[in-house]
């Protein structure tokens, strides 16, 4: 398909064409190829109008807390309530030979085969974060097809998944109710971000879940009172991270869940954080793009490729410092 093609079919294809013109948007986005990269950059561009009107939530929490079967139980909650629901599931990639289970589709048997879902796995590709390179991208993708609640599902890696909270208007995390709370719980960096904490498999070990939430919710209270005196001060202006219980396998919680979300984003709407949010996060992307660019560029600059094998050698056996080595690069790249 050609990029006018797959822009027809995002938009105002029938549903099998534009489940396909998706796909191929999203493999051409992922693209490094120099040809592929500017085809890419002009479907973005021609979608980018039909943009920016969904709900974007992202999913964080450690391996084996549920989120996959939490994404399902709220994707059929929200499509028979009459909602189109795309899932970005991020999958980790192997250290050794670069590849991806991509799995997340196989545990939301369900879903997948809900005619109003969309869920596209995509290989982590040793990005950090928990997420994929071009998972913004996609997600721009998703709402040009009229997908409106679209969901980004991290890798589960602990506490460095906070470049979702870049890229959505919630960012929720699930804890499970024994997992060290009282330490897991005033941990920085993802806790501390969190607009949505949820307790799952509450049904286990309720009193563990009891105890976790109020555990979570007196930490979460502490963190937002530091250095944000207005949250201590509880405006009602300003949103409360509140913490939930839920059990995604019975599906339990999840109406209350989401009528924490629609909370949220009414409240963020109305005092303009929202918008002042989205703006913050377009301006990030670009000069994180900047960032890669500069890279590849500095990579694959002429003098720089002549000089690299001399100081990788003298690097390695320890005749040249890293630091050293590093401005005689740059120095290679900014003469003339």
């Amino acid at each position: 398909m050609t990029p006018e093609q797959i822009q027809h079919g995002i938009l105002q294809g029938n549903p099998a064409v534009q489940r396909r013109a998706m796909a191929k948007a999203i493999t051409l986005l992922e693209s490094t190829r120099p040809d592929h990269r500017v085809q890419a950059d002009a479907l973005l561009t021609s979608l980018l109008p039909h943009t920016g009107q969904a709900l974007r939530l992202g999913i964080s929490g450690v391996p084996g807390v549920g989120k996959s079967t939490f994404i399902e139980a709220l994707g059929l909650f929200l499509t028979r309530q009459g909602h189109r629901v795309a899932v970005l599931a991020i999958d980790p990639s192997s250290t050794v030979s670069g590849g991806s289970i991509l799995g997340d589709k196989t545990r939301m048997e369900q879903l997948s085969v809900d005619p109003n879902a969309y869920i596209r796995p995509s290989p982590s590709s040793g990005t950090l974060g928990g997420v994929a390179e071009k998972t913004r991208e996609a997600m721009l993708v998703c709402e040009a097809a009229g997908y409106d609640v679209v969901i980004v599902e991290t890798v589960g890696v602990g506490q460095s998944e906070i470049a979702v909270h870049g890229m959505t208007d919630m960012y929720c995390v699930l804890q499970l109710p024994n997992a060290g709370d009282d330490l897991q719980a005033i941990k920085k960096g993802v806790m501390e971000r969190a607009d949505l904490v949820v307790i799952n498999k509450a049904d286990i070990d309720p009193h563990a879940a009891t105890r976790a939430q109020a555990q979570i919710t007196s930490s979460l209270r502490l963190l937002g009172m530091h250095g944000h005196p207005e949250h201590a001060a509880h405006n009602e202006q300003l949103w409360q991270p509140r913490v939930l219980q839920l059990s995604a396998l019975k599906a339990e919680g999840v109406e209350q869940f989401w009528q924490s979300v629609q909370d949220f984003r009414q409240l963020q709407t109305a005092n303009g954080r929202l918008a002042r949010r989205r703006e913050q996060q377009s301006l990030a992307w670009m000069w994180e793009r900047i960032d890669a660019g500069l890279k590849q560029a500095f990579q694959q600059h002429p003098k720089v490729q002549a000089l690299l094998p001399q100081v990788v050698g003298e690097v390695s056996s320890g005749r040249l410092a890293a630091s050293t080595a590093a401005r005689q690069l740059l120095a290679a790249q900014a003469g003339p």
